[in-house]
C-alpha cells in the first residue's frame, strides 16, 4: 500500500469515539461554558474543576490497567476529537483539563516501565495533577537549544534555569522539566517533585488563558536521583503538542464562529441585517473556509500520528497555519461585533485574547 493511501483518514467516529464525545460535549456543558467567564475573571479555574475534570477519565484512558487506569490503546484521533470539543467550551480551561494527560502522554511514549509505574499510578490512584515544563524567557526561544541545564553529579542530576508559562505548575504533584544535557548534543526530560529543595514557583498575568494559571517555575541547583530521568524524542513531543495545541484552538474558533454568526444576522443597521452587507459576509465565508481547513489539517496529522507514519511536516502545517488563522479569526470575531467586540459583555474579546496564545504555548497539549 502507497504511503499516500495508507494516510487516508476515514471522519466516521467509531462507537467508542461517539460516546466518549457525547460525554465530553455533556461536560463542557454543564461545566466548562458556564464558568468561563468567572473564571477568565478570578484567573483561576472553579475550586473543583480538575477534580470533576479527573472524573471524566481524559488522564486514565490511555493508563494500563495495571497502574490503575482504563487501558485503552493510545488513540490520537480520539485525542484531537476530545480537545476540540473541550476548546470549544473555553481554551483556557480546556488546556487545563488535559495538562495531566500531556504528561501522562509523555511518560508512556518515552519512559521505561519502571518509570511509567513511579510517576503514572499515583496520578491514577490519587487523580493528582502533572504537567510539562518547556518553554523559556527568551526572545528567541528554541525548543532544540534549551538554556535549562542538566549536569551530571553523584546519584543524580542538577537541574538549573528558568521556565515560563507552565500550566498548573502551582497545582501539580509532577513537573517533566526538560533540559539541555551537559556535554551531550542533546536535551532530556526530568521528573521533578512540585517540593522539589530549590525549585521556586510563581504564578505569572497573562493576557490571555488566565484560568490556566501558569507560571514561571525558577531551577536553583535542583538535584533529581537518575532515575527521573527519562529519554525523549524532542522532535516527536513537540509535533504531537503541535497538533494538540492546534486541535484546541479549532475548538475556541468554531465558538467564535458559532457566536458571530447569529449576530451578524439579527444585528441591523440601516434597515437590515448586517450580514446582507458584502464586507461581512465575505468575512464570515473566509472564517468558516479557513476553520474547516484548520480541522482538516488537523485530522489529517492525528490519524498519520495514530498508523504510525511520518507526520512531521503535517506536526508543522498545524502549528504555522492554525495559529495564523486562530489569530485572524479572534481578530475578524472582534471586527465583526464592532464595538461590541471591545466590551466584555460578549465573549469574544476573550476568545481572542486566548487565541493570542495559539503559537506560543509548546508542550502544553500532547495528544
Amino acid at each position: 500500500m502507497s504511503d499516500q493511501s495508507a494516510a487516508s483518514f476515514d471522519l466516521t467516529l467509531t462507537e467508542e469515539q461517539r460516546i466518549t464525545r457525547e460525554s465530553i460535549r455533556r461536560f463542557v456543558e454543564s461545566h466548562i461554558k458556564p464558568n468561563a467567564r468567572a473564571a477568565d475573571e478570578a484567573a483561576a479555574a472553579p475550586a473543583d474543576f480538575y477534580r470533576q475534570a479527573s472524573e471524566l477519565g481524559l488522564g486514565l484512558m490511555p493508563i494500563p490497567e495495571a497502574l490503575g487506569g482504563a487501558g485503552m490503546a493510545r488513540a490520537p484521533i480520539s485525542n484531537v476529537l476530545n480537545a476540540e470539543d473541550l476548546g470549544q467550551g473555553d481554551m483556557a480551561l480546556a488546556i487545563g483539563a488535559l495538562t495531566p494527560l500531556s504528561f501522562i502522554n509523555a511518560v508512556l511514549d518515552f519512559a521505561s516501565p519502571v518509570q511509567q509505574e513511579t510517576y503514572l499510578t499515583p496520578l491514577a490512584m490519587e487523580s493528582l495533577v502533572a504537567t510539562i515544563a518547556l518553554m523559556e524567557p527568551k526572545a528567541t526561544f528554541e525548543p532544540t537549544a534549551l538554556q535549562t541545564s542538566a549536569v551530571k553529579v553523584d546519584g543524580g542530576y542538577q537541574l538549573n534555569g528558568v521556565k515560563t508559562l507552565v500550566p498548573l505548575a502551582t497545582q501539580s504533584r509532577f513537573i517533566l522539566v526538560l533540559a539541555a544535557l551537559d556535554g551531550e548534543a542533546a536535551s532530556a526530560g526530568f521528573v521533578v517533585e512540585s517540593a522539589a529543595e530549590g525549585m521556586t514557583i510563581q504564578e505569572e498575568s497573562c493576557m490571555g488563558l488566565r484560568p490556566l494559571e501558569l507560571c514561571r517555575v525558577e531551577l536553583h541547583d535542583v538535584v533529581v536521583p537518575e532515575s527521573a530521568r527519562i529519554n525523549l524524542d524532542m522532535g516527536r513531543l513537540l509535533d504531537l503538542s503541535s497538533i494538540g495545541l492546534a486541535a484546541v484552538a479549532v475548538g475556541c474558533c468554531q465558538a467564535v464562529l458559532d457566536y458571530v454568526v447569529p449576530y451578524v444576522n439579527d444585528r441591523t443597521a440601516f434597515g437590515e441585517p448586517i450580514s446582507h452587507r458584502q464586507s461581512v459576509a465575505f468575512m464570515v465565508a473566509d472564517m468558516a473556509t479557513e476553520l474547516e481547513a484548520m480541522r482538516l489539517l488537523v485530522y489529517r496529522a492525528a490519524s498519520r500520528a495514530e498508523q504510525g507514519l511520518a507526520f512531521h511536516e503535517n506536526a508543522y502545517w498545524c502549528r504555522t497555519f492554525c495559529s495564523e488563522k486562530a489569530m485572524e479569526i479572534g481578530t475578524n470575531g472582534i471586527q465583526l461585533l464592532g464595538g461590541h467586540g471591545f466590551i466584555r459583555e460578549h465573549p469574544v474579546e476573550m476568545w481572542y485574547r486566548n487565541l493570542r496564545a495559539a503559537a506560543l504555548l509548546q508542550g502544553a497539549v500532547v495528544i
